[in-house]
Protein backbone atom coordinates (compact mmCIF):
# COMPACT_ATOMS: atom_id res chain seq x y z
CA UNK A 1 0.00 0.00 0.00
CA UNK A 2 1.31 3.41 -1.06
CA UNK A 3 1.90 6.23 1.32
CA UNK A 4 -0.79 8.56 -0.59
CA UNK A 5 -2.99 5.16 -0.13
CA UNK A 6 -2.33 4.63 3.57
CA UNK A 7 -2.93 7.97 4.46
CA UNK A 8 -6.00 8.64 2.13
CA UNK A 9 -7.28 4.99 4.30
CA UNK A 10 -6.52 6.67 7.92
CA UNK A 11 -8.32 9.58 7.07
CA UNK A 12 -11.56 7.94 5.83
CA UNK A 13 -11.51 5.67 9.11
CA UNK A 14 -11.06 8.79 10.86
CA UNK A 15 -13.83 10.97 9.27
CA UNK A 16 -16.36 7.63 9.34
CA UNK A 17 -15.67 7.40 13.08
CA UNK A 18 -16.12 11.25 13.67
CA UNK A 19 -19.69 10.50 11.55
CA UNK A 20 -20.59 7.82 14.08
CA UNK A 21 -19.84 9.70 17.04
CA UNK A 22 -21.77 12.63 15.87
CA UNK A 23 -24.91 10.10 15.78
CA UNK A 24 -24.09 8.88 19.14
CA UNK A 25 -23.87 12.08 21.22
CA UNK A 26 -27.57 12.70 21.39
CA UNK A 27 -26.72 11.84 25.22
CA UNK A 28 -25.45 15.24 25.26
CA UNK A 29 -28.72 16.19 24.25
CA UNK A 30 -30.68 14.90 27.46
CA UNK A 31 -30.85 18.30 29.06
CA UNK A 32 -33.56 18.87 26.03
CA UNK A 33 -35.25 15.70 26.63
CA UNK A 34 -35.44 16.47 30.46
CA UNK A 35 -37.04 19.79 30.19
CA UNK A 36 -39.75 18.25 27.67
CA UNK A 37 -40.42 15.38 29.89
CA UNK A 38 -40.71 17.79 33.42
CA UNK A 39 -43.46 20.23 31.15
CA UNK A 40 -45.59 17.35 30.55
CA UNK A 41 -45.21 16.06 34.87
CA UNK A 42 -46.44 19.84 35.02
CA UNK A 43 -49.01 19.75 32.50
CA UNK A 44 -50.74 16.55 33.84
CA UNK A 45 -53.60 14.80 31.53
CA UNK A 46 -53.90 11.58 29.76
CA UNK A 47 -50.74 10.75 27.89
CA UNK A 48 -48.39 12.58 30.18
CA UNK A 49 -45.68 11.86 31.87
CA UNK A 50 -45.87 10.89 36.22
CA UNK A 51 -42.37 10.58 37.21
CA UNK A 52 -40.85 12.31 40.72
CA UNK A 53 -38.87 15.60 39.37
CA UNK A 54 -35.92 14.26 41.76
CA UNK A 55 -35.69 11.54 39.05
CA UNK A 56 -35.74 13.44 35.97
CA UNK A 57 -31.83 12.49 35.67
CA UNK A 58 -32.08 8.89 36.13
CA UNK A 59 -32.15 7.62 32.24
CA UNK A 60 -29.33 9.92 31.93
CA UNK A 61 -27.34 9.03 34.66
CA UNK A 62 -28.39 5.01 34.37
CA UNK A 63 -27.21 6.18 30.41
CA UNK A 64 -23.74 7.32 31.42
CA UNK A 65 -23.31 4.71 33.34
CA UNK A 66 -24.26 1.59 31.37
CA UNK A 67 -22.03 3.39 28.27
CA UNK A 68 -19.04 3.22 30.44
CA UNK A 69 -19.07 -0.87 31.50
CA UNK A 70 -20.23 -1.77 28.23
CA UNK A 71 -16.98 -0.14 26.89
CA UNK A 72 -15.41 -2.93 28.54
CA UNK A 73 -17.18 -5.62 26.69
CA UNK A 74 -17.65 -3.63 23.61
CA UNK A 75 -13.35 -3.00 23.70
CA UNK A 76 -12.67 -6.89 23.87
CA UNK A 77 -15.04 -7.03 20.70
CA UNK A 78 -13.44 -4.35 19.25
CA UNK A 79 -9.94 -6.03 19.69
CA UNK A 80 -11.30 -9.18 18.47
CA UNK A 81 -13.55 -9.15 16.36
CA UNK A 82 -12.58 -5.68 15.00
CA UNK A 83 -14.65 -2.11 14.26
CA UNK A 84 -16.97 -2.68 12.04
CA UNK A 85 -18.76 -5.38 13.79
CA UNK A 86 -18.87 -3.32 16.84
CA UNK A 87 -19.83 -0.39 15.85
CA UNK A 88 -22.95 -2.21 13.67
CA UNK A 89 -23.94 -3.42 16.88
CA UNK A 90 -23.98 -0.55 18.59
CA UNK A 91 -26.39 0.95 15.86
CA UNK A 92 -28.62 -1.72 16.41
CA UNK A 93 -29.06 -1.46 20.26
CA UNK A 94 -29.35 2.68 20.10
CA UNK A 95 -31.84 2.42 17.45
CA UNK A 96 -34.23 -0.47 19.50
CA UNK A 97 -33.44 1.49 22.62
CA UNK A 98 -35.05 4.96 20.88
CA UNK A 99 -37.83 2.85 19.42
CA UNK A 100 -38.84 1.33 22.70
CA UNK A 101 -39.14 4.75 24.24
CA UNK A 102 -40.81 6.53 21.67
CA UNK A 103 -43.65 4.14 22.38
CA UNK A 104 -44.19 4.85 26.30
CA UNK A 105 -43.78 7.57 29.09
CA UNK A 106 -42.89 5.06 31.63
CA UNK A 107 -40.17 5.94 33.90
CA UNK A 108 -38.90 2.47 34.02
CA UNK A 109 -39.16 1.74 30.43
CA UNK A 110 -36.85 4.80 29.94
CA UNK A 111 -34.35 3.96 32.76
CA UNK A 112 -34.67 1.01 30.60
CA UNK A 113 -34.78 1.73 27.34
CA UNK A 114 -32.69 5.05 26.77
CA UNK A 115 -30.35 4.38 30.10
CA UNK A 116 -29.21 0.65 29.34
CA UNK A 117 -30.22 -0.08 25.64
CA UNK A 118 -29.11 3.01 24.06
CA UNK A 119 -25.92 3.57 26.91
CA UNK A 120 -24.67 -0.18 25.71
CA UNK A 121 -25.05 1.05 21.93
CA UNK A 122 -23.35 4.05 22.53
CA UNK A 123 -20.62 2.25 24.54
CA UNK A 124 -20.52 -0.11 21.58
CA UNK A 125 -20.32 2.42 18.72
CA UNK A 126 -17.95 4.93 20.64
CA UNK A 127 -15.39 1.83 21.84
CA UNK A 128 -15.23 1.42 18.04
CA UNK A 129 -14.39 4.40 16.56
CA UNK A 130 -11.15 5.67 18.11
CA UNK A 131 -9.01 2.66 18.23
CA UNK A 132 -8.76 1.96 14.22
CA UNK A 133 -8.08 5.63 13.18
CA UNK A 134 -5.61 5.92 15.95
CA UNK A 135 -3.61 2.63 14.77
CA UNK A 136 -3.35 4.40 10.70
CA UNK A 137 -1.30 7.20 12.55
CA UNK A 138 1.83 7.98 14.00
CA UNK A 139 2.39 8.29 17.99
CA UNK A 140 3.30 11.75 17.19
CA UNK A 141 -0.49 12.19 15.89
CA UNK A 142 -1.80 10.30 18.92
CA UNK A 143 -3.31 13.62 20.87
CA UNK A 144 -4.75 15.24 17.23
CA UNK A 145 -6.44 11.92 16.15
CA UNK A 146 -8.02 11.06 19.35
CA UNK A 147 -9.71 14.90 19.65
CA UNK A 148 -11.00 14.53 16.31
CA UNK A 149 -12.67 11.04 16.58
CA UNK A 150 -14.30 11.92 19.75
CA UNK A 151 -15.20 15.67 18.98
CA UNK A 152 -17.83 14.21 16.81
CA UNK A 153 -19.49 13.12 19.94
CA UNK A 154 -19.21 16.56 21.81
CA UNK A 155 -20.45 18.31 18.69
CA UNK A 156 -23.68 16.36 18.38
CA UNK A 157 -25.76 18.58 20.27
CA UNK A 158 -24.56 21.20 18.00
CA UNK A 159 -27.12 20.00 15.21
CA UNK A 160 -29.47 17.35 17.58
CA UNK A 161 -30.35 20.15 20.14
CA UNK A 162 -32.19 23.00 17.99
CA UNK A 163 -33.42 19.62 16.21
CA UNK A 164 -34.95 17.98 18.78
CA UNK A 165 -36.64 21.43 20.38
CA UNK A 166 -38.28 21.59 16.41
CA UNK A 167 -39.09 17.88 16.43
CA UNK A 168 -40.45 17.85 20.47
CA UNK A 169 -42.41 21.66 18.94
CA UNK A 170 -44.47 19.83 16.20
CA UNK A 171 -44.25 16.00 17.30
CA UNK A 172 -43.77 15.74 20.62
CA UNK A 173 -40.96 13.46 22.53
CA UNK A 174 -42.12 10.25 21.62
CA UNK A 175 -42.34 10.55 17.82
CA UNK A 176 -39.27 12.93 18.04
CA UNK A 177 -37.51 9.79 19.73
CA UNK A 178 -38.78 7.49 16.90
CA UNK A 179 -36.98 9.55 14.41
CA UNK A 180 -33.79 9.96 15.92
CA UNK A 181 -33.57 5.94 16.23
CA UNK A 182 -34.21 5.35 12.64
CA UNK A 183 -32.19 7.95 11.73
CA UNK A 184 -29.10 7.22 13.50
CA UNK A 185 -29.85 3.27 12.67
CA UNK A 186 -28.78 4.30 9.05
CA UNK A 187 -25.91 6.46 9.80
CA UNK A 188 -24.07 4.11 12.59
CA UNK A 189 -24.72 1.21 11.09
CA UNK A 190 -23.65 2.32 7.21
CA UNK A 191 -20.32 4.09 8.69
CA UNK A 192 -19.50 1.29 10.57
CA UNK A 193 -18.81 -0.76 7.00
CA UNK A 194 -15.70 1.97 6.56
CA UNK A 195 -14.39 1.32 10.16
CA UNK A 196 -11.32 -1.12 9.55
CA UNK A 197 -7.79 -1.69 10.87
CA UNK A 198 -4.04 -1.46 9.17
CA UNK A 199 -2.71 -4.95 7.82
CA UNK A 200 -1.09 -7.14 10.07
CA UNK A 201 2.79 -5.81 10.43
CA UNK A 202 1.44 -2.34 9.61
CA UNK A 203 3.98 0.18 11.55
CA UNK A 204 2.76 3.95 11.52
CA UNK A 205 4.89 6.71 10.12
CA UNK A 206 7.45 4.05 9.11
CA UNK A 207 8.78 4.94 5.74
CA UNK A 208 11.66 2.54 4.30
CA UNK A 209 15.19 4.25 4.62
CA UNK A 210 16.62 5.44 1.31
CA UNK A 211 20.00 3.42 0.36
CA UNK A 212 23.45 5.17 1.03
CA UNK A 213 26.10 4.52 -1.34
CA UNK A 214 27.50 1.91 0.45
CA UNK A 215 24.34 -0.03 0.59
CA UNK A 216 24.33 0.40 -2.43
CA UNK A 217 27.74 -0.75 -3.36
CA UNK A 218 26.49 -3.81 -1.39
CA UNK A 219 23.91 -4.75 -3.79
CA UNK A 220 26.91 -6.12 -6.04
CA UNK A 221 27.66 -8.88 -3.52
CA UNK A 222 24.27 -10.41 -2.74
CA UNK A 223 25.65 -12.48 0.54
CA UNK A 224 26.44 -9.13 1.96
CA UNK A 225 23.50 -7.21 1.29
CA UNK A 226 21.74 -10.07 2.40
CA UNK A 227 23.12 -10.30 5.51
CA UNK A 228 22.75 -6.28 5.94
CA UNK A 229 19.36 -6.37 4.90
CA UNK A 230 18.54 -8.79 8.12
CA UNK A 231 20.34 -6.28 9.95
CA UNK A 232 18.85 -3.73 9.12
CA UNK A 233 14.94 -5.44 9.98
CA UNK A 234 16.44 -6.39 13.37
CA UNK A 235 17.31 -2.95 14.04
CA UNK A 236 14.22 -1.79 12.83
CA UNK A 237 12.09 -4.78 15.23
CA UNK A 238 14.03 -4.24 18.29
CA UNK A 239 13.22 -0.59 17.99
CA UNK A 240 9.47 -1.43 17.85
CA UNK A 241 9.40 -3.56 20.80
CA UNK A 242 11.32 -1.00 22.95
CA UNK A 243 8.57 1.36 21.44
CA UNK A 244 5.59 -1.08 22.05
CA UNK A 245 3.98 -1.61 25.61
CA UNK A 246 1.26 -4.47 25.35
CA UNK A 247 -0.12 -4.62 28.26
CA UNK A 248 -3.03 -6.17 29.39
CA UNK A 249 -5.94 -5.24 31.76
CA UNK A 250 -5.12 -8.07 33.80
CA UNK A 251 -1.96 -6.39 34.70
CA UNK A 252 -3.16 -3.00 34.22
CA UNK A 253 -5.56 -3.16 37.17
CA UNK A 254 -2.84 -4.54 39.35
CA UNK A 255 -1.36 -0.84 38.86
CA UNK A 256 -1.73 2.18 41.57
CA UNK A 257 -1.48 4.36 38.37
CA UNK A 258 -3.99 3.17 37.09
CA UNK A 259 -6.29 3.88 40.13
CA UNK A 260 -5.25 7.24 40.33
CA UNK A 261 -5.71 7.74 36.67
CA UNK A 262 -9.40 6.40 37.09
CA UNK A 263 -10.28 8.55 40.13
CA UNK A 264 -8.66 11.69 38.20
CA UNK A 265 -11.25 10.81 34.94
CA UNK A 266 -13.72 10.32 37.34
CA UNK A 267 -13.55 13.99 38.98
CA UNK A 268 -13.01 15.35 35.50
CA UNK A 269 -16.00 13.82 34.12
CA UNK A 270 -18.60 13.87 36.31
CA UNK A 271 -18.01 17.59 36.99
CA UNK A 272 -18.69 18.14 33.15
CA UNK A 273 -21.54 15.94 32.96
CA UNK A 274 -23.15 17.68 35.86
CA UNK A 275 -23.26 20.78 33.80
CA UNK A 276 -24.44 19.21 30.32
CA UNK A 277 -27.32 16.63 31.86
CA UNK A 278 -28.96 19.94 32.96
CA UNK A 279 -27.85 23.07 31.28
CA UNK A 280 -30.76 23.34 29.77
CA UNK A 281 -32.70 24.20 32.85
CA UNK A 282 -30.21 26.31 34.48
CA UNK A 283 -30.50 28.71 30.89
CA UNK A 284 -34.36 28.45 31.19
CA UNK A 285 -34.67 31.42 33.59
CA UNK A 286 -32.46 33.69 31.64
CA UNK A 287 -33.23 32.29 28.04
CA UNK A 288 -36.43 30.85 28.23
CA UNK A 289 -37.68 28.70 24.86
CA UNK A 290 -34.11 29.94 23.42
CA UNK A 291 -32.54 27.53 25.73
CA UNK A 292 -31.68 24.86 23.67
CA UNK A 293 -29.19 27.03 22.20
CA UNK A 294 -27.34 26.93 25.76
CA UNK A 295 -26.96 23.19 24.90
CA UNK A 296 -25.13 23.41 21.17
CA UNK A 297 -23.38 26.11 22.17
CA UNK A 298 -21.46 24.28 25.07
CA UNK A 299 -21.67 21.38 22.94
CA UNK A 300 -18.93 23.80 20.45
CA UNK A 301 -17.00 24.41 23.28
CA UNK A 302 -17.24 20.54 24.18
CA UNK A 303 -15.62 19.55 20.76
CA UNK A 304 -12.90 22.44 20.60
CA UNK A 305 -11.97 21.04 24.00
CA UNK A 306 -11.59 17.66 22.29
CA UNK A 307 -9.10 19.04 19.70
CA UNK A 308 -6.69 21.89 21.13
CA UNK A 309 -6.29 19.39 23.94
CA UNK A 310 -4.95 16.38 21.84
CA UNK A 311 -3.10 18.81 20.14
CA UNK A 312 -1.46 20.59 22.83
CA UNK A 313 -0.72 16.88 25.02
CA UNK A 314 1.14 16.27 21.65
CA UNK A 315 3.08 19.41 22.43
CA UNK A 316 3.73 19.97 25.99
CA UNK A 317 2.77 16.06 27.11
CA UNK A 318 -0.48 14.68 29.13
CA UNK A 319 0.06 16.43 32.58
CA UNK A 320 0.70 19.53 32.21
CA UNK A 321 -2.45 19.93 29.83
CA UNK A 322 -5.02 18.09 32.36
CA UNK A 323 -3.58 19.98 35.15
CA UNK A 324 -4.44 23.18 33.20
CA UNK A 325 -7.74 22.20 32.57
CA UNK A 326 -8.56 20.02 36.29
CA UNK A 327 -7.58 24.17 37.72
CA UNK A 328 -9.23 26.12 35.30
CA UNK A 329 -12.66 23.77 35.38
CA UNK A 330 -12.30 23.94 39.09
CA UNK A 331 -12.28 28.09 38.84
CA UNK A 332 -15.30 27.96 36.89
CA UNK A 333 -17.58 25.64 39.26
CA UNK A 334 -16.67 28.24 42.39
CA UNK A 335 -17.71 31.72 40.10
CA UNK A 336 -20.90 29.46 38.85
CA UNK A 337 -22.45 29.49 42.41
CA UNK A 338 -23.23 33.53 42.10
CA UNK A 339 -23.60 33.24 38.53
CA UNK A 340 -26.31 30.37 38.00
CA UNK A 341 -28.00 30.88 40.98
CA UNK A 342 -29.64 34.53 40.08
CA UNK A 343 -32.25 35.24 37.82
CA UNK A 344 -30.88 38.33 36.50
CA UNK A 345 -27.92 36.41 35.13
CA UNK A 346 -27.27 37.74 31.39
CA UNK A 347 -27.75 35.06 28.68
CA UNK A 348 -23.97 35.49 27.69
CA UNK A 349 -22.21 35.17 30.59
CA UNK A 350 -23.93 32.12 31.62
CA UNK A 351 -23.48 30.48 27.54
CA UNK A 352 -19.96 31.75 27.74
CA UNK A 353 -19.43 29.83 31.41
CA UNK A 354 -21.16 26.50 30.16
CA UNK A 355 -19.34 26.81 26.73
CA UNK A 356 -15.89 27.21 29.46
CA UNK A 357 -16.73 24.25 31.54
CA UNK A 358 -17.67 21.85 28.27
CA UNK A 359 -14.21 22.61 26.85
CA UNK A 360 -12.71 21.77 29.80
CA UNK A 361 -15.06 18.48 30.32
CA UNK A 362 -14.32 17.81 26.44
CA UNK A 363 -10.43 17.86 27.11
CA UNK A 364 -11.21 14.52 29.50
CA UNK A 365 -12.38 12.42 26.14
CA UNK A 366 -8.91 12.92 24.17
CA UNK A 367 -6.53 13.26 27.11
CA UNK A 368 -7.77 10.16 28.71
CA UNK A 369 -7.92 7.67 25.48
CA UNK A 370 -4.10 9.19 24.91
CA UNK A 371 -2.76 8.45 28.35
CA UNK A 372 -4.28 5.07 27.88
CA UNK A 373 -2.31 4.38 24.90
CA UNK A 374 1.08 5.87 25.54
CA UNK A 375 0.98 3.69 29.07
CA UNK A 376 -0.37 0.30 28.38
CA UNK A 377 -0.41 0.05 24.23
CA UNK A 378 -2.15 -0.66 21.30
CA UNK A 379 -3.06 -4.10 21.46
CA UNK A 380 -5.44 -4.30 23.93
CA UNK A 381 -6.53 -0.90 24.13
CA UNK A 382 -9.93 -1.54 23.51
CA UNK A 383 -10.49 -3.42 26.31
CA UNK A 384 -8.26 -0.88 28.48
CA UNK A 385 -9.68 2.05 27.51
CA UNK A 386 -13.22 0.73 28.33
CA UNK A 387 -11.91 -0.15 31.67
CA UNK A 388 -10.71 3.43 32.59
CA UNK A 389 -14.18 4.61 30.48
CA UNK A 390 -16.19 3.63 33.80
CA UNK A 391 -14.66 6.24 35.18
CA UNK A 392 -16.70 8.66 32.96
CA UNK A 393 -19.38 6.31 33.93
CA UNK A 394 -19.65 6.25 37.36
CA UNK A 395 -18.56 10.36 37.68
CA UNK A 396 -21.66 10.95 35.30
CA UNK A 397 -24.00 8.87 37.55
CA UNK A 398 -23.18 9.94 40.81
CA UNK A 399 -22.72 13.41 40.13
CA UNK A 400 -25.34 13.70 38.18
CA UNK A 401 -27.61 12.12 40.45
CA UNK A 402 -26.67 13.86 42.99
CA UNK A 403 -26.88 16.78 41.47
CA UNK A 404 -30.73 16.65 40.71
CA UNK A 405 -31.17 15.39 44.15
CA UNK A 406 -29.56 18.41 45.41
CA UNK A 407 -31.02 20.58 43.15
CA UNK A 408 -34.52 19.47 44.06
CA UNK A 409 -33.77 20.02 47.67
CA UNK A 410 -32.27 23.41 48.07
CA UNK A 411 -33.78 24.61 45.16
CA UNK A 412 -29.92 25.62 43.56
CA UNK A 413 -27.14 24.16 41.77
CA UNK A 414 -24.38 26.07 44.73
CA UNK A 415 -23.98 22.92 46.90
CA UNK A 416 -23.50 20.80 43.06
CA UNK A 417 -20.75 23.38 42.27
CA UNK A 418 -18.86 23.48 45.18
CA UNK A 419 -18.48 20.16 45.52
CA UNK A 420 -17.16 19.70 41.41
CA UNK A 421 -14.54 22.50 42.52
CA UNK A 422 -12.86 21.13 45.33
CA UNK A 423 -13.42 17.48 43.67
CA UNK A 424 -11.02 19.55 40.78
CA UNK A 425 -8.58 20.55 42.76
CA UNK A 426 -7.98 17.18 44.49
CA UNK A 427 -7.74 16.11 40.95
CA UNK A 428 -4.85 18.33 39.49
CA UNK A 429 -2.74 17.46 42.86
CA UNK A 430 -3.40 13.61 41.72
CA UNK A 431 -2.31 14.66 38.45
CA UNK A 432 1.04 15.92 40.11
CA UNK A 433 1.46 12.70 41.76
CA UNK A 434 0.79 10.63 39.04
CA UNK A 435 3.16 12.53 36.98
CA UNK A 436 5.81 11.68 39.66
CA UNK A 437 4.93 8.23 39.59
CA UNK A 438 5.60 7.92 35.71
CA UNK A 439 8.98 10.25 36.18
CA UNK A 440 10.10 7.45 38.15
CA UNK A 441 9.30 4.64 35.31
CA UNK A 442 10.69 6.52 32.88
CA UNK A 443 7.56 6.58 31.16
CA UNK A 444 6.73 10.33 31.06
CA UNK A 445 6.04 12.00 27.59
CA UNK A 446 8.58 14.47 26.16
CA UNK A 447 7.76 17.69 25.10
CA UNK A 448 7.89 18.31 21.61
CA UNK A 449 10.18 20.89 20.68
Amino acid sequence: MTHSAVKHRGWAVTFSGIGINLALGILYTWSIFKDAIRESIEAGGPGSFDWDPAALNDPYAACCIVFAFAMILAGKCQDRFGPRITAFIGGILVSLGLIWISQTTGYVAWVLGFGVLAGAGIGFGYSAATPPALKWFPPAKTGLIAGLVVSGFGLASVYIAPLSQYLVGIWGLQKAMLFFAIAFLIVVCGLSMLLVNPPEGYVAGQTAPSASKEEKDLRLTPPMAGWLQESVSALHASKAIKMKRDIGPAEILKKTDFYILWFIYFIGAGAGLMVIGSVAGMAKSSMGDLAFLAVAILAVGNAGGRIIAGVLSDRIGRSYTLIIMLLFQALLMFSAIPVFSSDKTSAILLVSMATCMGFNYGTNLSLFPSYTKDLWGLKNFGINYGIVFTAWGVGGFVMGRVSQMLKASTGTFSSSFAAAGILLLMGAALTLVLRASLARQGLTQKRRT
